[in-house]
């Protein structure tokens, strides 16, 4: 269960960039993340221009929500995030015309991308704006955090430098594999690896049995926070009694 109340902005965040990262847990959208990831620079630009998409559509889907027929929702969805994958092509296109050329085809393919259309549906379709927006925002920044550290990665690896800048010396031999699309698997597979064992290794509590009366001297269920908590006090209790014992019968003696 996460820390945060639902379906608040940070609860949306933290479930977007680190519980539910569309890339390392999910595994959405592999296409560009496996695609275009061969610099910093490519990953983390991938990575904004599907944030924005995800914002306004997840936004403008809950606005039109009561709007749209269930029928037809798919393809109001296509067209509501067509709409703003143009826009921010068109943007691209205009000032940053080297990013648009790198990106290439997988701008346009932004339409269909899985993450995009699964929020929609899963979510942006039936919960508030705000909560929507946000969930956009969090699912996003995901994105792009695992497209630029894989990006950055296989820039290090494959050719000594990050964001165009050598951060290796020069004496260090580049392994070409990693600038290959074998290596964007290599990348992502110790990416997701390393975030399950760091995840793995939070503390876990289990919450309270759904009709649970708190009575946890005759429960029968164990494992619960309840239950952990009762028996750490029946020992403390039944140690301080012992102890209590022990120092009645030396006083009596």
């Amino acid at each position: 269960m996460s820390k945060f109340r639902e379906d608040t902005p940070v609860e949306r965040m933290y479930n977007g960039i680190l519980k539910e990262n569309p890339t390392l847990v999910l595994m959405l959208g592999m296409c560009p993340t496996l695609a275009v990831t061969t610099s910093a620079v490519n990953g983390l630009g991938m990575g904004l221009a599907t944030t924005a998409v995800l914002m306004m559509s997840n936004m403008f889907i809950s606005m039109l929500c009561k709007v749209i027929p269930n029928r037809v929702r798919i393809p109001a969805f296509i067209v509501i995030i067509a709409t703003f994958v143009t826009i921010v092509q068109l943007l691209l296109e205009a000032y940053i015309p080297f990013l648009n050329q790198a990106l290439g085809m997988y701008i346009p393919l932004i339409v269909v991308n899985c993450i995009i259309l699964g929020r929609a549906e899963s979510y942006a379709y039936s919960h508030k704006v705000i909560a929507s927006f946000f969930d956009g925002l969090g699912m996003g920044l995901g994105f792009t955090v695992s497209l630029t550290i894989m990006g950055a990665l296989r820039e290090a690896l494959g050719a000594g430098k990050i964001f165009g800048y050598a951060i290796l010396p020069g004496i260090y031999t580049p392994i070409s594999i990693f600038a290959l699309a074998p290596g964007a698997f290599f990348v992502l597979a110790a990416l997701a690896a390393l975030r399950k064992a760091i995840w793995m290794r939070k503390p876990r509590k289990r919450p309270l049995p759904e009709g649970c009366g708190a009575d946890c001297a005759t429960c029968g269920i164990s494992g619960c926070v309840g239950q952990s908590a009762h028996s750490s006090n029946v020992v403390k209790q039944s140690a301080e009694k012992a102890q209590g014992i022990i120092s009645d019968h030396k006083e009596g003696k």
